[in-house]
């Protein structure tokens, strides 16, 4: 008889979307679903949408445990919400302590962009790369770093911030506290403020070769190049991954952006470096929280 498979869910918590999954060990998808997030999205109103959302994924409790990526940063264990910074009223928040009782089954969390450069890692563009770091270009800008192989996580659980990173100090304000941000500047609301249009129109009229919107991707890239330039002359990683839903764009703004890493980080910091859409598009987030519900098992000597 062969035993069964090891099953676990991944959940990826966005300001307009909840996204989960259902996975065998491999990573392999059994089954999916998508919820609008709850408006205010609010400590209270996510646990019970999520409540309600995994006993419909899984009715017959086949999955051993869960994983959730959030958009801010976790405690090292992986239980507490620290503070998410498009989310309302979420500060010190201790998600997994509220959801296991409900679930009956245990819950650990991360950051989203963690979540996601997991997920890459895992099963997509960085798969065999020890040194990586991935943008979330969406709503904000998220991502997530990997050295030697493992998540970058720092001191305190709050490390690689990368959307947070500085383009200029009089910027416009990012909703971190911060101005000038990468965020502020290449987020999707950011795109749409400073070019006066919605990146998806922007793209149709790119592709058709319309002069002006090509120039608007031009500079989202300069932009993008700029802030990346910081990244990589800290990490040195292999690998630059971009994600969300403006990688979409990436052929449109993708050599601006590697001019721009090339103009502006000195050849040895950048030897071998490659800067390339991620692979598994929105769906690496809950794929790489999936894989933290997936070693939360086996650190526990389960599977």
């Amino acid at each position: 008889m062969t035993p069964q498979r090891r099953q676990v869910i991944g959940v990826d918590i966005g300001g307009t979307a909840l996204k989960l999954g259902r996975f065998d060990q491999s990573g392999s998808l059994l089954e999916e679903l998508q919820r609008a997030t709850p408006q205010p999205a609010t400590p209270g109103a996510i646990t019970s949408e999520l409540v309600e959302a995994i006993e419909q994924l899984d009715p017959q409790r086949q999955a051993d445990s869960v994983g959730i990526g959030l958009p801010g940063p976790m405690d090292r264990d992986g239980r507490v919400a620290q503070v998410c910074i498009n989310l309302p009223g979420w500060e010190q928040v201790p998600l997994a302590a509220w959801l296991e009782p409900r679930l009956q089954r245990p819950v650990t969390m991360a950051n989203d962009g963690n979540c996601a450069v997991l997920g890459e890692q895992w099963l997509g563009a960085a798969q065999g790369i020890e040194d990586v770091v991935l943008l979330t270009l969406g709503t904000g800008v998220g991502g997530g770093v990997i050295l030697g192989g493992k998540l970058f996580l720092g001191r305190c659980g709050a490390a690689a911030e990368p959307g947070l990173i500085g383009l200029d100090p009089a910027g416009p304000p990012c909703n971190s506290g911060n101005h000038g941000s990468i965020e502020s500047y290449c987020s999707i609301g950011a795109l749409t403020r400073w070019s006066g249009a919605e990146p998806k129109e922007l793209s149709r009229r790119a592709a058709a070769g319309e002069e002006q919107a090509l120039e608007v991707w031009h500079r989202y890239g300069e932009l993008l190049g700029c802030g990346i330039s910081s990244l990589v002359y800290a990490f040195t990683p292999e690998r630059v991954l971009l994600g969300g839903g403006l990688s979409a764009a990436f052929p449109f703004f993708a050599a601006s952006l590697r001019q721009e890493v090339q103009r502006r980080v000195l050849a040895p910091s950048r030897a071998g470096l490659s800067i390339e859409a991620a692979a598994l598009g929105n769906g690496a987030g809950r794929l790489g929280a999936a894989r933290l519900a997936l070693e939360r098992l086996r650190s526990a000597g389960v599977g």
